[in-house]
């Protein structure tokens, strides 16, 4: 008879009992639907038979109990297909201790574990070693076999765990598949022996960041002040720019200061629009999110909340861009208020662990109307007597772009930069790699066609007309229409 080990099913109970710091795994699908299989099979043992008591044999039982055992069975597979369809237990469980947030994990991103931290966590981490060893497809062939030996009803049948045991087969015996260095492989071993794992998971926590926060670096903030992971982020690269080094260079050189500890600025990037001041800063935050750097995207409706967030933000040992683009307003309102007090002002400190960067069109970022302005005459008034009363609403209005430490100016390119860019473009595509003197020039002309039936000279412009190039594409011009 093929037996279901009684003591297996007790360990697979005593270990997701005993999750202490990782106990919110325990209301994870799949540890729930692991342990309702183990308690349905428990329940419908026979007693024990000789001294040893290790075989669970099953004995004959009504249908609607095989059928309880079978859908803990499906829900089990059901879980792992939803939460790591290519790497099977081993893969989920990995992922899901890499993503908990609890009390170790806090401690390990701020360097700060203690020893009974770290004893509690290797016992742990022991656990889930052996919940990810446990060879699946195996328990499910043994229990089709022994439903169909005790004589399972038609309406159980063992089917459905076969079909189901082998689909487990097709994945769970691979070392589970992440891209990138820091794979769940990269930190937890193939053997049940998790434990060893410990200081890999401290490293990969203190340099990624504890719970969602690790898991990803950029992030939106919604208008409740909570942070949602942004899953596919742009991936624009710095190499992928061209034009305006000196003004990236000054966005890097911040960054690289406010990474390692040391005094950075609040930037405001300002110019014409498709200069590439948004592209510039997503490609900053691609860069150097490898050695930690989160970003959090806040939309202007949403900075109301921003004090929340910043709550949030500040309890970690992280470092965060807070980034705001296109940012400006129509008067001086609560968001503005709210902005203002954040970058210098207000009663409670940024936190050390955040810089802003915002990019705008508008140099003084509110809107300017003439009825702000003073009269002539209350101006010759003002430089009479000194009194700046007139100025008021300029000042305020001007205040919040002098609050940022660094203003860097994206100007419209000349036309000679635009072809520059253009061509940086192309090349980088592959689109000019082969291509002589004739092409270039080609491709060039072709260029000033594109930006002066289009959206004008700008970076943004060079792209548009190079993903049209790369489509393979006749012009525009080449048909009926304007010349």
């Amino acid at each position: 008879m093929i037996d279901v080990k009684r003591e297996s099913l007790y360990r697979i109970l005593s270990d997701i009992a005993g999750l202490s710091l990782f106990s919110a795994l325990k209301d994870h699908p799949l540890l729930r639907a692991l342990e309702d299989l183990a308690r349905a099979l428990l329940r419908f043992q026979a007693p024990p038979e000789g001294p040893g008591g290790s075989a669970l044999p099953i004995r004959g039982t009504p249908a609607q109990d095989a059928l309880d055992i079978l859908r803990h069975w499906t829900a089990l597979t059901e879980a792992l297909l939803l939460h790591c369809p290519a790497g099977g237990l081993a893969g989920a469980l990995a992922r899901l201790a890499l993503t908990d947030e609890n009390t170790f994990t806090r401690a390990a991103e701020a360097a700060a574990v203690t020893p009974l931290l770290r004893a509690a966590a290797r016992g742990d981490l022991a656990r889930l070693g052996r919940l990810a060893a446990l060879d699946l497809p195996e328990l499910g062939f043994r229990i089709a076999a022994l439903l169909a030996e005790a004589g399972g009803s038609p309406e159980a049948g063992p089917g459905g765990f076969t079909e189901a045991a082998s689909l487990c087969e097709a994945f769970s015996r691979a070392l589970w598949q992440e891209e990138g260095a820091e794979a769940p492989a990269a930190v937890f071993p193939r053997g049940p022996d998790w434990a060893e794992a410990l200081p890999p998971l401290e490293a990969y926590i203190r340099r990624q960041g504890a719970g969602i926060l690790g898991q990803y670096h950029c992030f939106y903030g919604d208008g409740e002040g909570r942070l949602i992971p942004v899953r596919r982020p742009d991936p624009v690269a710095l190499s992928s720019l061209g034009g305006y080094e000196d003004q990236r260079a000054l966005v890097v050189a911040n960054t690289l200061r406010f990474l390692r500890g040391k005094a950075a600025n609040n930037l405001l990037l300002y110019g014409d629009r498709g200069t590439g001041k948004s592209a510039t800063v997503k490609a900053v935050c691609n860069e150097y999110a490898p050695q930690g750097l989160k970003v959090v995207e806040l939309h202007k409706s949403s900075l109301p909340r921003l004090p929340r967030i910043l709550e949030t933000l500040g309890d970690r040992a992280l470092k965060f861009v807070v980034f705001i683009d296109d940012l400006s307003f129509e008067s001086t309102g609560d968001s503005y208020t709210t902005l203002k007090a954040l970058l210098e002002g207000g009663v409670e400190a940024k936190p050390p662990n955040v810089v802003v960067y915002a990019t705008s069109n508008r140099r003084h970022l509110v809107k300017e109307r003439f009825a702000d302005r003073p009269t002539t005459a209350q101006a010759a008034a003002a430089a009479d007597t000194g009194d700046v009363r007139a100025f008021d609403t300029m000042q305020e209005q001007f205040s919040l772009a002098d609050r940022f430490g660094l203003t860097v100016v994206f100007a419209a390119p000349s036309q000679e930069e635009y072809l520059e860019i253009a061509c940086f473009i192309a090349e980088k595509r592959g689109l000019l790699t082969a291509a002589g003197e004739a092409a270039r020039a080609a491709y060039r002309e072709n260029a000033l066609r594109w930006e002066r039936w289009f959206n004008g000279r700008s970076p943004r412009t060079a792209v548009q007309y190079a993903d049209w190039v790369e489509g393979g594409e006749g012009f525009p011009w080449e048909g009926p229409g304007p010349r």
